[in-house]
């Protein structure tokens, strides 16, 4: 077992559900949850990157966040995770409050993004202050780790004081920096003190052979029976790397059509049978055509 925290595990960075208006489609809550929980998912988060959490206020995350909640009986034992990182820290701490009182296992929270030269003293006191008056003592943060996209992220030196600081509930990161070699030193650095949960499928492997506790990826919405058998082999011990490769083929495949939220949601509709959600502006609809072609190529790695 390379991790007994009780966020270990492979999560789906859950799409959102839309209707054709760009509304939050709360009546499609329970297909979405059954199928995810029914494909090897421990959990899902929603609200991240993939459920295009910047783009919804406080009071549709609350929505949704009610739904998901109370729905979540239908999926016994499915641990939901919930986004609540925005730039503004009083807006984070009502979100973080609101998710715990809802009973979510553990929010997942991106430092104030629109600030990018924030110093690792500003975020240490950003972050200390929402776990203070936000994250009961029992329960578990994230930090979501995104440069890429965000501009700003953690430090190692960063972890280890907010982990030194708050050994609980600053549980650890959502890796999803792309780096290999993060992954090794997140690893070298920490062990297993610290949970780290990877974005990045094709890392899954090499992570956790780092000590990391699993994932959490937009491709889980569809590729989730491989990643779990990833995680399973690692914790038995056993050699995962015929399902890594599937994993990878098929991360490599998805990320020639980004962003993520309107191909996932296109192939949910075509290999599931769930509904054609939307996405909300400024993202736009797959096309036809790349959406075909998109099918195809995933369908030709699976046959």
């Amino acid at each position: 077992m390379t991790s007994s925290h009780p966020l270990a595990g492979v999560y789906a960075a859950a799409v959102t559900p839309l209707d054709h208006a760009s509304n939050l489609d709360l009546d499609s809550v329970p297909a979405l949850l059954k199928f995810l929980a029914a494909r090897g998912c421990h959990g899902a988060l929603f609200f991240g990157t993939t459920g295009e959490g910047p783009s919804f206020s406080p009071s549709e995350r609350e929505s949704l966040l009610r739904a998901v909640r109370a729905y979540r009986n239908l999926a016994p034992g499915f641990r939901l995770l919930a986004g609540t990182g925005t730039p503004s820290l009083t807006e984070t701490i009502e979100l973080t409050k609101l998710a715990f009182e809802l009973g979510y296992d553990a929010v997942v929270v991106l430092p104030p993004y629109y600030f990018r030269k924030a110093t690792d003293d500003g975020l240490f006191r950003w972050f200390s202050e929402l776990i203070n008056k936000a994250v009961p003592r029992d329960r578990y943060l994230l930090g979501y780790h995104f440069p890429g996209v965000a501009g700003i992220g953690f430090s190692l030196e960063l972890l280890a004081r907010l982990k030194d600081a708050f050994p609980v509930q600053f549980a650890g990161i959502k890796d999803s920096s792309h780096d290999a070699n993060l992954a090794r030193a997140l690893g070298e650095k920490f062990g297993s003190d610290l949970v780290v949960l990877t974005g990045t499928d094709s890392y899954l492997q090499l992570a956790m052979e780092h000590k990391a506790a699993g994932c959490i990826t937009a491709p889980a919405n569809l590729i989730s029976p491989d990643l779990r058998q990833v995680w399973d082999l690692m914790n038995a011990g056993a050699d995962p790397s015929a399902a890594q490769e599937r994993v990878t083929a098929q991360r490599h495949l998805l990320e020639k059509y980004p962003p993520f939220p309107p191909t996932l949601k296109a192939l949910l509709h075509r290999l599931h049978g769930l509904p054609r959600w939307s996405v909300k502006p400024p993202l736009e609809p797959l096309s036809a055509e790349l959406e075909e072609q998109a099918l195809q190529e995933l369908e030709g790695l699976q046959v």
